[in-house]
């Protein structure tokens, strides 16, 4: 046993739905303020120690967070015992540096522009006290340092004023090399044959106000650079990028391949998945998320429009046409309509922290998947059911096409999606647990609480079939406010190693802890 079952086995009862709690937000509107489109947060990752925090948005730049009150605890080690430290710890992180990531584009040969919008923001492997991270737009990779350098200044530069008024004589002398125009190497372009540089001569007291400049550092500065450009691979918009366990190459995912990278090499790249079909008449799905095993270099999964994951080996072949597990839920008789592949597209997929479940969220869902039981989700969670009679209206406003993100704690304990009104959800996945939390990215997140009914989880590793609980079967909220459709939120993520979250609302970063 390991990962979310090994916590289910170590205790006898399901663990109490957590109390979230505002810690701070980053970007917040006043009332009335109108959100500029290339504000809006397009993409959030932690880093894999969670002092690190990113945020992409559509105006392609990134801005990195870092976590501030585990390096304000100083002093000695009674004075932490008495500070009650375990207890007493708020997460808090403080704006760290920003830079522009990607521009807008043309590409004239397909008449097509190219959005600066950041899709996704990957995290790699630190070194030396540098931060290294991987961003990309619909066509272009990056790989960005971000490392500390000190800031040089120039300082005693020329002559004291003082002192200068003394030296006029020589300062202006006829024979001072400073009035007359010179080349790179020093040398005066005017001077007469046979007479060189080397004919001024200095006093024979010197001039004691001349200096030559200091060169002196005051402060550091953190500077961003892009180490590498991967370009010219895709097709078709990227949509997911994933580092490897091996910390040397990465993936990319646009809608009918997948390519392989070496983060060294810029200019290379290998084809791995490609479902494009001869004839694209025949197109029947397209690929929509890419992920790496977070152990296993060679295992990889990726999810469909059609509902479907696959997990492929890259041992079996050069090119990973056929995959060795795949994971889909079967569809009940009677029950298909119009809008039935649509919803069940998946819009993003995430393993969990010992790689034994993948989560993946859909329109109208969230499930959870054991990698070793193909023959279903272990378990599926409703995020707002409340919409089913509202899918005509959704899609001719486009909404049902929303991309939703997912991620899971650490401990694989529970899991977390976004919703509408800027509302998310944060379901338990232990055995007995009934949590069904729905929160808003406010000051007050528990403002408009959505009550859900109670229903006791089946062991993870007993089920068969997934069930649904959770369920919202209301078109308002607790407190009687209609939802907003046209507020989103899309983009979030779980510390690492903590049970804290930072949720992207518009342009505005909150985050909650519990």
């Amino acid at each position: 046993m390991n990962g979310v079952e090994e916590a289910v086995a170590g205790s006898a009862e399901a663990p109490q739905p957590l109390e979230w709690k505002f810690s701070q937000v980053f970007g917040e509107r006043t009332a009335g303020e109108e959100v500029q489109e290339v504000d809006i947060i397009s993409a959030i990752e932690f880093d894999r120690t969670g002092d690190h925090l990113a945020t992409g948005d559509r105006g392609g730049r990134v801005v990195l967070f870092e976590r501030a009150d585990t390096k304000d605890h100083g002093g000695n080690r009674r004075d932490l015992e008495m500070m009650d430290y375990s207890n007493s710890r708020h997460p808090e992180f403080r704006y760290k540096t920003e830079f522009q990531s990607h521009e807008p584009e043309f590409d004239y040969l397909k008449s097509l522009e190219i959005e600066e919008k950041i899709n996704k923001i990957r995290w790699c492997q630190s070194a030396n006290g540098a931060l290294f991270l991987l961003s990309t737009n619909d066509k272009t990779i990056k790989f960005w340092k971000v490392q500390e350098k000190k800031v040089k200044k120039i300082c005693d530069m020329n002559v004291d004023p003082v002192k200068a008024a003394g030296n006029g004589p020589i300062a202006g002398s006829s024979r001072s090399t400073l009035s007359k125009p010179c080349i790179a190497n020093g040398e005066c372009t005017e001077n007469p044959v046979g007479h060189s540089s080397a004919d001024f001569e200095f006093p024979s007291g010197g001039i004691p106000s001349l200096r030559l400049p200091t060169v002196t550092s005051h402060e550091m500065s953190l500077v961003a650079r892009c180490r590498r450009i991967y370009a010219h691979a895709h097709d078709y918009h990227i949509n997911s990028i994933s580092n490897n366990s091996d910390g040397e190459t990465f993936i990319s995912a646009d809608d009918l391949r997948i390519n392989l990278w070496n983060l060294e090499i810029s200019n290379q790249s290998f084809n791995i998945v490609d479902v494009k079909p001869a004839n694209m008449e025949d197109l029947t799905e397209v690929i929509t998320s890419a992920e790496f095993h977070p152990t296993h270099c060679n295992t990889l999964a990726y999810s469909s429009s059609k509902g479907s994951i696959r997990l492929i080996d890259m041992r079996q072949s050069a090119l990973c046409d056929s995959h060795s597990k795949l994971f889909e839920q079967p569809e009940v008789s009677g029950t298909r309509s119009f809008f039935t592949e649509i919803i069940a597209s998946i819009s993003d997929i995430k393993f969990s922290k010992d790689g034994r479940h993948i989560l993946s969220r859909d329109y109208m869902t969230l499930k959870l998947w054991d990698i070793n039981m193909d023959s279903g989700p272990v378990t599926t969670f409703q995020v707002h059911e409340y919409l089913r009679p509202k899918l005509c209206d959704l899609y001719e406003n486009d909404s049902i096409f929303d991309k939703f993100e997912c991620c899971l704690s650490g401990d694989g304990l529970r899991v977390a999606t976004g919703s509408y009104s800027n509302l998310f959800r944060v379901f338990g996945c232990s055995k007995g647990s009934s949590e069904a939390t729905t929160l808003e990215a406010s000051k007050n997140p528990t403002r408009r609480q959505v009550q859900t009914p109670s229903r006791p989880a089946r062991s993870l590793g007993s089920l068969s079939r997934g069930f649904r609980r959770g369920a919202d079967n209301s078109g308002v909220d607790s407190n009687g406010n209609a939802y907003d459709f046209s507020t989103k939120l899309l983009h979030l993520a779980w510390h690492p190693t903590e049970n804290s979250l930072a949720c992207a609302a518009s342009n505005s970063l909150y985050m909650y802890y519990a």
